[in-house]
């Protein structure tokens, strides 16, 4: 498990922080989806949460192992994918991984299995500075694993990707929750968020405005609607009609040309709006 009781950072000192009383705790095989626009201080959280950043404030927590405490040896149980690629652009991918995989003190997964995995076998011998920004992208994601991190950081890893790959990753990322390991996840993706994640953190202006599961999320700020289209004078029309007025409903229903039924929920994108104000996208 990994907790983080409140933390704060203020980057210049002069009282004005970048996150502020930040909370939540990530338990081992499962997916926390960490989500906010650009400048809300995700970065900031995952960088203390890696040690990239020093604590300032409030306290992290490995197994009840305070991140201040912990050895070189605790990297080997810590996998990041970054959204901007960190590679070595003259190496190929398999070089890539190989090196990677070398400084680690733990067994690793073989390179060649990780880059088939991500859909980079033909190009394993390519060098990385002829990869495209969505090839670099999936070798930074195989590297996060090769080491099978306890502890996994996710920044935006289908960002950019075809429907297919984007697929593979996100299977990929059920793998790592289903073998035990306990996923950070931090994306601009509702849809992403939404399908992978077993718990929702909305991060605005650096606090966390709502944490909770999805379906927890969308019970208590979305609306329970069904839309019927419905044929009347030879036209098809829509109407939306709240799913717990079962009078209306019934009366409706029985009453109009039904031509089908839609039940429709609150996106997390909408709950997030409703929630924050603003666009995730902003």
């Amino acid at each position: 498990m990994i907790q983080v009781n409140h933390v704060f950072h203020d980057y210049e000192g002069k009282g004005k922080f970048a996150v502020s009383d930040i909370s939540f705790s990530v338990e081992g095989g499962s997916i926390f989806g960490f989500l906010g626009p650009s400048g809300a201080g995700k970065s900031t959280i995952q960088n203390i949460m890696t040690g990239l950043l020093p604590i300032q404030q409030g306290e992290v927590l490995y197994e009840n192992r305070s991140v201040r405490e912990l050895k070189t040896s605790f990297f080997n149980q810590i996998g990041v994918s970054f959204e901007q690629s960190n590679l070595y652009a003259s190496l190929t991918g398999l070089e890539n991984l190989k090196y990677y995989a070398a400084l680690f003190s733990v067994p690793t997964l073989s390179p060649m299995e990780l880059l088939d995995r991500v859909g980079l076998r033909e190009d394993a011998n390519k060098r990385v500075s002829h990869y495209s920004k969505g090839m670099k992208q999936r070798l930074t994601f195989a590297r996060s694993l090769i080491n099978k991190p306890k502890f996994l950081f996710l920044d935006e890893p289908t960002s950019g990707l075809d429907p297919k790959t984007a697929v593979g990753i996100r299977e990929l990322i059920l793998e790592q929750k289903a073998r035990g390991a306990a996923v950070f996840l931090t994306t601009h993706s509702m849809e992403l968020a939404d399908v992978l994640s077993d718990t929702v953190a909305f991060l605005n202006g650096g606090v966390i405005a709502a944490c909770d599961t999805p379906e927890a999320l969308k019970r208590a700020y979305g609306k329970r609607e069904v839309r019927v289209v419905y044929r009347e004078d030879g036209k098809e029309h829509n109407r939306l009609i709240p799913m717990d007025d079962r009078a209306q409903l019934s009366e409706f229903l029985t009453a109009a040309d039904v031509v089908k039924l839609h039940s429709q929920e609150a996106t997390l994108e909408e709950i997030f709006l409703r929630v924050t104000g603003k666009e995730l996208s902003a």
